[in-house]
């Protein structure tokens, strides 16, 4: 339950970065994983070990699947489940930088009820629970009111303005920007820094689900790249993109995106 739920993440995201800072990024031991998935480092595995055994501990009834766990089919008989990525901007944490971000979500029936990102090294702590608003280290947050599309500054990478994904090859002359973490690109649109975001290609669940609450709960409207709204806790866990914006930037992004493309990676 989300009023319940939402002090139990924001205790854990805190205990997250507690651990994650003991760990100096560059210096922490690395592994690549499997198929071209990306770094793990021990900072993740000493986060995931912790989250894993406090959260369900806390809440014995429902599932579990994080970035780090291998998964299993057993989340699926679950109404909620905690979804988890105990660092999301690896590759940032292993460079030094500060743009990475402990993800917490609980979702019940395939929608997101509680959420936080936190970026402890820049000492953001963006959190949310369903029907009660977004908050920036309890200050309440708002997505921007931007309403066209020509002025709007995107949070998107390069590969995402191929003509190719777009109709009629026609990209949007919004301004881009970038950062490392998807969870800290949702967050930022959540709190009006930042117009709206996109990513054109598959999206693990762990990356978006509390990002998702967050920009919503901001009054924003967060759907995968066609417009479709986002249920999480699905057997392949990945979803079909993501946009997320004010409601008219959205809608110009979301109109302007090739439903033909999707086979092409960005």
């Amino acid at each position: 339950m989300p009023a319940t739920d939402l002090p139990l993440l924001i205790e854990a995201a805190r205990e997250s970065g507690k651990i994650a800072t003991r760990y100096s990024g560059s210096k922490a031991q690395r592994w690549d994983k499997p198929d071209g998935a990306g770094p793990v480092t021990e900072a993740d595995l000493a986060v995931n070990a912790m989250l894993e055994q406090r959260l369900p501990s806390a809440r014995p009834g429902y599932g579990w699947l994080s970035e780090e766990t291998e998964d299993t089919q057993h989340r699926l008989s679950r109404d909620r489940v905690f979804i988890i990525d105990p660092i999301d901007g690896t590759r940032s944490f292993t460079e030094g930088s500060s743009t990475w971000a402990h993800s917490l979500a609980v979702a019940e029936h395939g929608q997101v009820t509680a959420a936080v990102i936190y970026l402890p090294l820049r000492d953001l702590l963006y959190a949310a629970a369903k029907g009660q608003g977004a908050t920036l280290n309890g200050a309440p947050i708002v997505v921007s009111d931007t309403q066209d599309i020509t002025t709007a500054e995107i949070l998107a990478a390069k590969p995402n303005l191929d003509s190719r994904h777009w109709c009629q090859g026609r990209v949007p002359q919004f301004r881009r920007n970038y950062r490392p973490s998807l969870a800290y690109r949702l967050a930022l649109v959540g709190q009006g820094r930042f117009d709206g975001m996109l990513t054109l290609r598959p999206s693990w669940e762990w990356d978006i689900a509390a990002g998702d609450l967050i920009v919503q709960e901001a009054g924003g409207i967060c759907t995968d790249r066609l417009g479709a709204p986002l249920r999480l806790n699905n057997p392949h866990p990945r979803l079909n993109g993501v946009i997320a914006a004010n409601p008219p930037l959205h809608r110009q992004l979301a109109d302007q995106i090739d439903p033909d493309s999707a086979g092409i990676a960005p």
